[in-house]
């Protein structure tokens, strides 16, 4: 790290060190951090690293008192959605329902399970009352600066008053997906097959999750698209609600702010992108791996997971497996989205007439279809949960990087946008700042920082304060993934 480039993460550091807070906490100064080593320490083991000598990318460092203190000695679930919204401040969608009992030891006893013993909303035992001092479910959906500060928090089973049935409005089993578009609006998915609830108070009895749902930034129920007691059908056009197309399992939502288009990637049980209108919700077109469409679900079924293909040198499987985990539109209309079950991503032309509608692309020619390449990640990940799990760009003019999170590898790659290749690596797997257990969510903000989120037992969020180049350059690894030497 440069000294000017430490020199200015002194001063940002300085700045949250002088945080206002209750009146006698010690609050240490710049200068007495500065002397004890801490960020040269935090920048090594929470900094970029991998980077071959022939490319240069941005420098991250781990804001590891980010974000503040949550107030009502809330905690927060697994991460299930993150993303910065184009004011920079920062939306997470978390799941309260995946709270263990020793997290969620303030809650006190509710009603009573079939056995008659007292329990909590979660359906933990409370013959006492509450377990400890800490702590409570949260709002599913939070918002936050850049600072991070929790500005609001609304909706989900502890705010059941947001979705109501009555108003049209179902809320997921389980929450995963968040995204805030370019007109304010929030909208939120679930990615639950909910087939055995535990009959708490707080767990859903609307079967399958199958539905985006779409909110004003302050909570207000706008409309739903799809709706619950979702099934198995990729190539459903208007099952849903409203002759909205039905998902089944979403994972991720992204808009183009040149057409106000939705895609949607669904998902956990279906294996496409659904293209919507965003304003109406209504079915526009939807695609599988390489463009294809229709969508063949007894074929992929039947070819089981990853490594049967892997395992015979098949490379290109024509079908999304599940998880379809994400989608993301860059600037230019490209579209990407992340095979998860394959341990790859594939990039589309958002803006390609073809793109959603009835084509056929069995050997994944590029142009064909609204196709344009596709890449690898971490190919030989096996018996976990895949790689690629979240995807966004640098804000350089070009978005030269796309940073690509892997859920198994528990690391974010740095790839150069035009040629996808890796030019270093972010993250490791581990429980301390800057590392990452389930990595599952990655967003950035207008000044290259980045947002990560993790599910699991990981149940945390962080921040990359972003330093140097603003984008990526030169050439790196054509193989993404993979030990380094």
């Amino acid at each position: 790290m440069s000294a000017k480039a430490f020199a200015g993460l002194i001063a940002v550091f300085g700045v949250l060190a002088a945080r206002p807070g209750h009146a006698q906490t010690p609050k240490p100064d710049s200068k007495t951090l500065a002397a004890t080593g801490i960020l040269e320490r935090l920048a090594e083991r929470s900094g970029v690293y991998g980077v071959p000598p022939t490319a240069k990318v941005p420098g991250f460092i781990a804001d590891a008192g980010w974000p503040q203190k949550l107030p009502n000695n809330w905690i927060l679930g697994q991460i299930g959605g993150l993303y910065v919204a184009p004011d920079d401040h920062i939306w997470v969608y978390q799941r309260p329902r995946s709270l263990t009992n020793d997290e969620a030891a303030l809650t006190n006893a509710s009603g009573k399970a079939k056995d008659g013993k007292a329990v909590d909303v979660l359906g933990f035992q409370r013959p006492y009352g509450v377990l400890g001092d800490c702590c409570l479910p949260a709002p599913s959906v939070m918002e936050f600066d850049s600072a991070g500060k929790l500005l609001q928090a609304w909706g989900g089973p502890a705010d059941p008053d947001k979705c109501k049935m009555e108003t049209g409005c179902v809320w997921p089993a389980s929450e995963h997906g968040i995204f805030v578009d370019h007109n304010g609006f929030v909208y939120l998915g679930g990615s639950s097959a909910n087939g055995n609830p535990n009959g708490s108070a707080w767990s859903s009895t609307n079967g399958a999750d199958g539905m985006i749902l779409k909110f004003t930034k302050d909570g207000k129920f706008v409309m739903m698209i799809g709706g619950p007691n979702a099934r198995l059908d990729s190539n459903d056009k208007n099952g849903g609600r409203n002759g909205t197309p039905h998902f089944y399992l979403p994972a991720d939502i992204t808009v183009d702010p040149a057409t106000n288009r939705m895609y949607v990637s669904d998902g956990y049980g279906n294996r496409r992108v659904v293209i919507v209108d965003a304003a109406t919700g209504k079915y526009i077109g939807h695609f599988g791996a390489y463009g294809n469409n229709p969508i063949d679900d007894k074929a992929a079924a039947a070819a089981g997971p990853w490594m049967n293909d892997f395992t015979k040198s098949n490379m290109k499987p024509a079908f999304f497996r599940n998880p379809v985990h994400c989608a993301k539109i860059a600037k230019d209309g490209l579209l990407y989205v992340c095979d998860r079950g394959n341990n790859r991503l594939q990039v589309f032309n958002g803006r390609d007439p073809n793109l959603g509608k009835d084509c056929s692309n069995p050997m994944g020619e590029a142009g064909k279809c609204g196709f344009v390449k596709e890449q690898a990640v971490a190919v030989k990940t096996n018996g976990l949960p895949g790689s690629s799990v979240s995807m966004n760009f640098s804000t350089d003019a070009n978005q030269s990087c796309l940073y690509v999170g892997d859920n198994s590898n528990m690391t974010i790659y740095l790839l150069k946008r035009d040629t996808l290749e890796e030019l270093g690596r972010l993250g490791r797997s581990g429980r301390e700042a800057g590392d990452f257990h389930w990595l599952h969510q990655v967003s950035v903000d207008s000044h290259g920082n980045i947002y990560t989120g993790e599910v699991d037992t990981g149940k945390r969020i962080q921040k990359f304060i972003r330093f140097g180049d603003q984008g990526c350059s030169g050439t790196g690894r054509k193989t993404v993934g993979g030990v380094l030497p």
